[in-house]
């Protein structure tokens, strides 16, 4: 019988991808283990391996689409012996799941089927109605969602409550809110009048839509460049993160000056090694490797601080995996140096090296920058003095990391020239509190200002 191929979940959170490339077409022959598509999701683009033997007899989703949904079927394999035409017109009809489409399933859950022997069908919507607080999978009155499905629920009118979620654990996502409306889904109550004398609650303005944002500017003087994967998830993460994570800032000044006399040390002394470019050192230390190495022994010195917040408990990790922020053409990458506290400064160098290069070509595989434990970004080769980072959930923190710089600075009561680099610490104030996220980065200072304390 024909072998169905679906849309492969290359991540614990991919909900949907873009079908790239195939590297097959119809006819030929492929074997377990064979390469025959590429996917992109929003962080890289990634190979996909055939795992049965047979004959492409139909691709169902062309190369090019975008938004196809996991699990959807986008070919169709004819089993060794079967007749490739038949087992292509199993896959006839079968139109790809994209993002916009997915309304078939949702409906149904909205309109139940009516029992024919009882006389009362028109009463069996009512209950459906009652039990709202717990459609979304939920005891309670609390309704998770995306800040995309509450938009748009609320300019349509529908209680998000009403509406059953089908993403993880129940969250509504913006396809169920779409199928909500389709269907007919009862309108968000009206909310109760306030008391005479009290003062009108204020209501958050709706954003503009596109056409009103487009009409403020003189026509021919722009062009649209449609978003991308990639920055339509930076977009949803930031909105997540900055309006559910209490962001708390603090800033420390370091300096500098014997962590650059050690890193100069440690890259004269660097074995040479041959490559297919000639001799080259066998590492080349940065001022960010040192960074990322003092901030993972700084959280393996205050335990407490290496950490994520669950509604449920407090996730303390054993180690400490540290993500480094990394620019890439349309977006931003983290990729995670993985037991950064167990490594030498010269591994973590070479690791971070092609972590960043294979991220710029969008080669990483999902675990090399999903998870972690904190994370790093670095402008300081901007020239950037200080700033502030937002947290990239689950962590809990983020340092951000300026430029080292001269600066006149006061020690035993003489003006003196030392180089210093200002460092702020964005922590999760429900998990790392103001006096906790001190210490840790009084840690990260100590550890700087002495860096042999990082060789030992």
């Amino acid at each position: 019988m024909p072998i169905n191929i679906t849309m492969p979940a290359l991540s614990p959170t991919m909900e949907e991808g873009n079908l790239a490339k195939w590297l097959v077409k119809e006819g030929d022959k492929v074997s377990p283990g064979d390469v025959i598509a590429e996917i992109e999701t929003d962080k890289a683009t990634m190979e996909v391996e055939a795992v049965d033997e047979g004959t492409v007899a139909k691709l169902v989703v062309p190369a090019g689409t975008e938004g196809v949904k996991v699990n959807a079927l986008i070919a169709v394999l004819a089993a060794e012996g079967e007749d490739a035409a038949a087992a292509a017109k199993s896959g006839d009809g079968a139109a790809p799941a994209k993002a916009e489409a997915p309304k078939a399933d949702a409906p149904k859950a909205e309109t139940p089927k009516p029992e024919a022997p009882k006389p009362q069908p028109t009463a069996a919507p009512a209950p459906k109605a009652e039990a709202a607080p717990v459609a979304n999978g939920h005891a309670s009155e609390r309704t998770f969602a995306s800040p995309l499905a509450r938009r748009i629920a609320r300019e349509a009118g529908v209680d998000v409550s009403a509406v059953t979620g089908s993403g993880p654990h129940g969250r509504v996502v913006k396809a169920d809110v779409d199928a909500a409306i389709s269907s007919g889904v009862k309108a968000a109550p009206a909310a109760k009048a306030a008391p005479a004398g009290a003062p009108a609650p204020a209501v958050a303005p709706k954003p503009m839509s596109d056409d009103q944002v487009l009409k403020l500017f003189a026509e021919g003087s722009y062009e649209l460049v449609p978003h991308d994967t990639m920055r339509k998830t930076i977009a949803r993460r930031l909105v997540e993160a900055t309006t559910t994570i209490p962001h708390f800032y603090l800033t420390l000044d370091c300096e500098l000056d014997a962590l650059l006399a050690l890193r100069a040390q440690i890259n004269a002394a660097a074995p040479v090694k041959k490559t297919d470019k000639g001799e080259a050192p066998a590492y080349k230390l940065s001022v960010n490797d040192m960074v990322i190495k003092a901030m993972a022994m700084a959280l393996m010195a205050v335990p407490d601080a290496n950490a994520s917040w669950t509604e449920s408990a407090m996730v303390k990790h054993k180690h400490a995996d540290v993500g480094v922020a990394v620019s890439i053409p349309g977006g931003l990458i983290t990729p995670i140096i993985r037991r950064a506290d167990e490594k030498t400064l010269s591994v973590i160098s070479n690791e971070m090296k092609d972590l960043a290069s294979r991220a710029r070509s969008r080669k990483l595989k999902p675990e090399e920058y999903q998870g972690g434990t904190t994370a790093v970004s670095n402008l300081g080769m901007f020239g950037i003095k200080d700033f502030a980072a937002v947290i990239n959930p689950p962590h809990a923190t983020i340092l951000a990391v300026g430029a080292g710089e001269e600066r006149a600075v006061v020690k035993n009561g003489e003006i003196k020239i030392a180089t210093i680099m200002s460092v702020t610490l964005s922590t999760d104030h429900r998990a790392v509190d103001g006096a906790l996220g001190a210490e840790l980065l009084v840690a990260f200072k100590r550890m700087i200002e002495n860096p042999m304390g990082m060789l030992v």
